[in-house]
């Protein structure tokens, strides 16, 4: 080969590997993203201030974590049994912790969730609690599920709320 056929050949690539590119970066751009849940609002995490994804007046985070007990709006009494699954991503060493507030925002219980099976997995694993309380004054409540995110970062921090009736 002559040295024109050379460059020739190497132009055409250079070309079609720059027409590549152009093509290929505005696909990677309009690739489709997770919408938000439209069903959550924000929280404050305590740590910075960085608000923190929270699942308001459900039972379920879509595709996250589903509680079958208690549902939204029920009337519970202590011991109060916990149930559902979630993604193994929710949990760390088999456990992820719940807190229950009054309708003033203090906590009248919290503990732990317990997978009930093998936790290192992208399925969903069931899982239970148990937290044993004294009735507060007020007649309403929120029954808080959160991942257990020991990052700390607050973007990986995942919350369900749940309004519970005392």
């Amino acid at each position: 080969m002559n040295k024109r056929a050379v460059v020739a050949i190497l132009v055409i690539i250079i070309i079609v590997i720059m027409v590549g590119v152009l093509v290929i970066m505005p696909m990677e751009s309009k690739a489709p993203t997770v919408a938000p849940n439209h069903a959550t609002t924000t929280a404050t995490s305590s740590s910075d201030r960085s608000p923190a994804p929270v699942a308001k007046d459900e039972t379920s985070i879509p595709d996250v974590i589903v509680v079958t007990a208690p549902l939204k709006g029920e009337k519970i009494a202590s011991p109060l049994t916990i149930s559902g699954k979630a993604r193994g991503s929710w949990y760390f060493e088999a456990t992820a912790p719940v807190v229950l507030k009054d309708a003033s925002g203090t906590v009248i219980a919290h503990g732990t969730l317990k997978a009930q099976g093998n936790w290192m997995t992208k399925e969903f694993v069931p899982f239970t609690a148990t937290l044993t309380f004294t009735s507060p004054a007020t007649r309403t409540g929120t029954l808080i599920l959160k991942n257990d995110n020991p990052s700390g970062d607050p973007k990986n921090q995942k919350e369900l709320a749940i309004p519970v009736e005392f």
